[in-house]
């Protein structure tokens, strides 16, 4: 059977009276629980959260990941070395009475959940369940399959994703929950719609799949994709899938068009059972209609939790100036109105407060009135965190035209990433070289929640130079646009929508190869940043006022959140029922 696009049809509305069931191998739930890598995870936990502020009937399922993701060391040379984050469960959540299996190659593995209970500004409760297999009626190797995030090899990430989506799905239905929809939130997730296909054929044989039986899983499904870089779409082989899912498990999905190149498609999978799917930028939706033709990608650009990322010191002034923001994030719009003192004198206080850290993690001491640049991504290649000091010479020259120029690095390379780890090295050792009295390069070991909410509110600009076009969205950009810092930014990703040049940030040109974007970049600091810097006080606070007033309003959660519930969630008839500034659920 060949796939179908995802094209609107009919259907009735879902009732107001059940949930959303959000799946995600990863959640940022607060910073002492280690159940995150990076963006993704981040992305999720904001996504809860502003579920939670707007009152939104929504649960969550993820893994429990005892281990963590993992704690980072550099030493002097750059290289990074890796330490387990272990955490207890039962210091943060509940446990739930109810048990469910799942098959991993042919061995039953009996999965628990513990919940947390993440509650809004009005009180209103998103349940995350955390998905566990350590227990003891399970056998030694499969207690620690929801142990380590994005750990093992692909054997192990295709049992994780057999717990999370199978697993997960039989949970919610344990649990008693009226799911009507189910949200996968990356092709991790994407085994769910099995799960939910096996229940809709209620034991009946395999072969008997019709189109009716897909059609009633489609409509309970919705997806979003947030990776243009092909090796982050989930393959697996068939002799994994053969000895992992199970023989006719393996077969219907074959049959099901959900195989590319003899490789099980997590992506595709996610994409055949859905009757929603998304990019999370107007770009990425462009680029995911090239790479899987056959459906129909939307796109919704993604957004940050606004009283999560904003620092204090700007809490403090909107509170005073805008006391609606929080509740609704679109006031922040009225930021043009920011007093210009004000604005100074709150990014100078939270600019302190990320120099006092880095000072005591490093023992260097910058100084605050120095401009200061910040790049802190994961240290995958294609986001050329090098790119900045590919040319020595005139960055010095830049750093003395600017009476001085501070850099911060900070990123986390996976442990298998070796070109990611080399990268780590080089801007290390480069920053060793390069740095003296009128500039200084700082790599910060161990990027985690915390120092990227230091960082993203307390540099002057922020840097972002993905190789085009492999950035799906971004979100540490829209981290610092809530706090007045305007970006110097590649046009990849949300920035090809929040770039006003000169109001918002910067842009730096698109060029036929690293050599020329590198010039771009260089030029726009000397051209542009630095002078406004050094000009006045006052025109820089008018950039940080507009760039708070224009990208802040949009690029957060509590906007994309309502895209979600009226485009995704509940169909357009629905669109006046489900009016997510009144609770639709309350728990």
């Amino acid at each position: 059977m060949e796939p179908v696009p995802n094209q609107p049809f009919s259907y009735e509305p879902f009732p107001t009276s059940g949930v959303v069931a959000y799946f995600s191998m990863e959640i940022a739930i607060q910073p002492a629980m280690p159940t995150y890598s990076g963006g993704l995870g981040v992305l999720a936990g904001d996504t809860l959260r502003s579920a939670a502020d707007l009152g939104v009937p929504l649960v969550a399922f993820t893994l429990a990941h005892r281990k963590g993701y993992f704690q980072q060391h550099l030493d002097g040379t750059g290289d990074q070395t890796e330490d387990v984050q272990p955490w207890n469960p039962t210091d943060f959540c509940t446990e739930e009475a109810v048990r469910v299996t799942v098959s991993v190659e042919d061995r039953v593995v009996t999965v628990r959940a513990w919940r947390y209970d993440l509650q809004g500004r009005s009180g209103h409760i998103v349940p995350i369940y955390l998905l566990d297999t350590d227990l003891d009626e399970n056998f030694g190797w499969d207690r620690g399959l929801t142990d380590y995030l994005y750990g093992g090899d692909t054997n192990y990430r295709l049992q994780q994703e057999i717990v999370l989506g199978m697993g997960g799905a039989r949970m919610a239905n344990a649990l008693g929950l009226r799911v009507n929809v189910y949200h996968m939130n990356e092709g991790h997730a994407a085994l769910l719609t099995q799960a939910l296909l096996e229940s809709q054929l209620a034991g009946g044989h395999p072969g008997t799949v019709t189109d009716a039986d897909i059609e009633q899983v489609r409509r309970k499904c919705v997806f979003t994709t947030h990776t243009p870089v092909p090796a982050g779409h989930d393959r697996f082989s068939s002799e994994q899938s053969i000895r992992i899912l199970g023989g006719e498990r393996t077969a219907r999905i074959e049959r099901l068009g959900c195989f590319e190149n003899g490789l099980l498609n997590m992506t595709l999978l996610a994409l055949r059972f859905s009757r929603y799917a998304n990019g999370v930028a107007m770009q990425h939706g462009k680029v995911s209609r090239d790479m899987f033709p056959e459906y129909a990608v939307d796109s919704i650009t993604n957004g940050v939790h606004a009283p999560t990322w904003v620092s204090e010191p700007f809490q403090q002034m909107l509170d005073t100036h805008l006391p609606a923001w929080r509740r609704d994030n679109l006031y922040l719009r009225n930021a043009i109105d920011l007093p210009d003192a004000e604005i100074i004198n709150a990014h100078a206080r939270a600019k302190e407060t990320l120099l006092s850290e880095v000072a005591s993690r490093t023992g260097l001491v910058l100084n605050p009135n120095v401009l200061t640049l910040g790049f802190a991504r994961r240290a995958a290649t294609y986001k050329r965190a090098s790119l900045l000091l590919t040319q020595p010479e005139r960055l010095l020259e830049i750093a003395t035209r600017a009476g001085g120029l501070q850099i911060l690095f900070a990123g986390k390379a996976h442990p298998q990433d070796s070109p990611g780890k080399s990268l780590i090295r080089h801007v290390i050792e480069t920053a060793g070289n390069l740095s003296n009295d009128m500039l200084r390069i700082v790599y910060l070991e161990n990027y985690a929640w915390d120092l990227g909410a230091l960082l993203t509110a307390g540099v002057d600009v922020w840097v972002n130079t993905p190789r085009r076009p492999y950035e799906a969205s971004g979100t540490s950009g829209m981290k610092a646009a809530l706090n007045g810092v305007p970006s110097l930014s590649i046009l990849d990703g949300w920035w090809i929508e929040g770039c006003i040049e000169g109001v918002t940030g910067w842009a730096i040109e698109d060029g036929a190869n690293d050599e020329q974007e590198a010039n771009a970049l260089y030029a726009k600091l000397e051209k542009a940043v630095v002078p406004l810097y050094l000009d006045a006080k006052e025109k820089w606070a008018r950039l940080m006022r507009t760039t708070l007033a224009f990208n802040g309003s949009y690029f957060n959660t509590n906007r994309m959140v309502k895209q979600y519930t009226r485009n995704a969630y509940y169909p357009a008839q629905m669109v006046e029922r489900a009016q997510v500034e009144e609770p639709i659920y309350t728990r």
